[in-house]
């Protein structure tokens, strides 16, 4: 009886990665001028979807953005362009890559970029704040998906070195990565409704010690038993960095918001909370590349990192 046949390595192609890469740079800044839409209370300056006062949103009269418009449908056709590059990714995926998975995977992106722009159309149309929440969580979902894609097609990622048993710690430290991301992410949709009703600041406060509590312990955790894992040791830092960033930017945006202590112009405090959200979604992104180097150097997760991860989270 003969041996079964191992599965065909993959072979690194560059597109797939390209688009990747131009997909979270396209990703990034939407989020931020969707922040910076939300703080300025510009959601609503455009009352029409999917057409702007009547025209094609992509032949709106540059003459005619201003105030608020601007803000508003400069989101629009920023979203429209990743909506494109979604699309491009995934036709490239599909016809370069032998992982049906990532293929899949990039399905379920195109899948969730078409949903966000529905969420985007249907708070214009329906006039309701709970979908503008749903929206700015959703958005959030699909950056952290478009760093996974982008390290999923990374030459670093098929180039990892094979699992060692230095990384096979029972699976403590991929538990505790992957309990971190789930709660920054908690922490974004907490974010949502603060800036959404101005409730919740007390969970919010909350979740943020309890963020940089996980954030501590994955740093200690690596320099003590992987230090000499470089491809652990580099997003971990980076984490770590966010997150004192992250701490000084929420602790004055809070004492310009909430309190006298700090008495900025309105549209410097937009700014300043804007680039809190902004670096809570690098934080996001950051947790979920060190997770996903995690299970991938792991012997537990060497030989589907992606099904692992999904099986140990709804076993736990």
């Amino acid at each position: 009886m003969g041996t079964p046949a191992s599965p065909r390595p993959s072979v690194f192609s560059i597109w797939p990665h390209r688009l990747a890469v131009l997909l979270v740079c396209a990703t990034f800044p939407l989020l931020f001028i969707g922040g910076l839409v939300t703080g300025k209370g510009a959601g609503l300056a455009v009352p029409d979807w999917p057409t702007t006062f009547g025209h094609n949103m992509f032949f709106y009269p540059w003459s005619k953005m201003v105030g608020n418009i601007f803000y508003e449908h400069s989101h629009r056709l920023v979203a429209s362009f990743v909506g494109l590059v979604t699309i491009a990714f995934t036709v490239t995926v599909w016809l370069r890559e032998s992982r049906a998975w990532l293929r899949w995977l990039a399905a379920a992106a195109l899948a969730l970029v078409i949903v966000q722009g529905v969420l985007g159309g249907l708070r214009v149309v329906l006039l309701e704040q709970t979908l503008a929440i749903v929206h700015a969580a959703t958005a959030q979902a699909f950056f952290a998906l478009t760093i996974a894609l982008a390290v999923f097609t990374s030459k670093e990622w098929l180039s990892l070195p094979e699992p060692t048993t230095s990384l096979n710690d029972g699976g403590r430290l991929r538990r505790l990565c992957l309990a971190t991301t789930a709660l920054i992410y908690m922490q974004v949709i907490i974010g949502a409704v603060l800036r959404h009703t101005g409730e919740r600041v007390d969970a919010h406060l909350a979740l943020a010690a309890l963020v940089a509590l996980h954030i501590m312990l994955i740093l200690i955790r690596i320099s003590r038993n992987h230090a000499r894992v470089y491809e652990l040791q580099r997003p971990a830092l980076t984490l770590f960095a966010l997150l004192l960033l992250q701490l000084l930017l929420g602790t004055v945006s809070y004492l310009a918001k909430f309190t006298a202590a700090l008495r900025l112009p309105i549209d410097a405090t937009v700014v300043l909370t804007t680039t809190h959200l902004a670096c809570g979604a690098l934080m996001l992104g950051s947790a979920v590349a060190l997770t996903l180097k995690c299970y991938r150097l792991s012997t537990a997760g060497a030989q589907n990192p992606g099904r692992e991860i999904l099986t140990e989270q709804f076993s736990t």
